[in-house]
């Protein structure tokens, strides 16, 4: 087939879009299908749409729908989709949903946030992440690693406030990698940085480098108040880091309803006192590694592709 996919987030851009809308091209060209990704859709030929975020992708969705009515259309819920669109922009979100073939979800509690006339649309394929070839954590300092932009949906500096209310003797230090999405922002962690020994904000890098950091790392902090399903904890369970996680469906659906690494969300206090256990109980750290150690199976590559295998299967037939 030849498929359209589209991505808000354009060509060179760091964003997690455009790392998904690459990988999921290139498990399609895998499969034997030719892709094209766009940012944007005007009328060109295709036998089938695969298109990231239902109200930012909208008049791509709508678009493709009117020209090719009967052929596939597969919609991808990101978090700002299922966890604020659908109610902030429900006209055009909505639409997205209803006119989708199917719904790509890409953690096991996302289609709790659609309809229920379309929940039977949802399949979810987990992001996967490649293994690294060994980790090799720091002696010094314990260091937790917080992989994420800079803007409200992240709430990026809640381990560096967690951080400070650690005990004088802890060996913590925080150093945090995204890009700051305002100016305030970068002006918000750079006057952390100068107040807070324990804290470094280090900007975007590529994602090999990132992978590095890992590798180098204790413990990996996603402290988001939203996400549809973050790639970063694949990568992190893959590469054999475990994660504290704020308490939310984005990051449970991807653990498991009993992981023992959750915090309520923006909870300061509850975070230090994760990071503290992870730091200085090592029962409470090798509990971490078992449970992310028994869902690594899910974000392989191969579990990956399968889950576009199956996909395509279904709308061929």
């Amino acid at each position: 087939m030849n498929i359209r996919l589209i991505t808000p987030a354009p060509p060179r851009s760091r964003a997690g879009n455009r790392a998904t809308a690459a990988r999921w091209a290139a498990i399609l060209r895998r499969l034997g299908h030719r892709v094209t990704v766009s940012v944007d859709y005007g009328g060109e030929a295709a036998d089938m749409m695969v298109a990231l975020h239902a109200w930012r992708s909208a008049a791509a969705i709508e678009a493709f729908a009117g020209r090719y009515p009967e052929r596939p259309l597969v919609v991808s819920l990101t978090g700002t989709d299922a966890y604020r669109f659908i109610h902030s922009h429900p006209r055009e979100t909505l639409r997205s949903i209803e006119l989708a073939h199917r719904l790509v979800g890409l953690h096991d509690l996302i289609a709790d946030t659609v309809p229920p006339e379309h929940r039977a649309k949802v399949r979810v394929i987990h992001q996967s992440a490649r293994p690294l070839a060994g980790r090799d954590p720091a002696r010094r300092h314990f260091r937790v690693v917080v992989a994420g932009h800079l803007r409200e949906e992240k709430d990026p500096l809640r381990p560096a406030l967690a951080a400070r209310r650690l005990p004088d003797s802890s060996r913590i230090r925080v150093d945090h990698y995204g890009k700051a999405h305002t100016p305030e922002w970068a002006a918000a962690a750079r006057a952390e940085m100068a107040d807070n020994p324990r804290y470094r904000w280090h900007g975007e890098i590529p994602h090999h480098r990132l992978r590095q950091v890992f590798r180098r790392a204790h413990l990996m902090v996603l402290p988001s108040r939203m996400e549809g399903g973050a790639n970063v904890i694949s990568e992190a369970v893959v590469a054999g880091l475990p994660v504290v996680a704020s308490q939310i469906a984005g990051s449970v659906g991807l653990l498991g309803t009993d992981y023992p690494g959750y915090y309520p969300v923006e909870d300061t206090d509850a975070l230090a006192n994760a990071l503290l256990r992870a730091a200085t109980e090592p029962a409470f750290y090798r509990d971490l590694e078992g449970h992310c150690a028994a869902r690594r199976g899910l974000f392989t590559p191969a579990a990956e592709g399968a889950g576009w295998a199956r996909l395509l299967a279904e709308l061929a037939a």
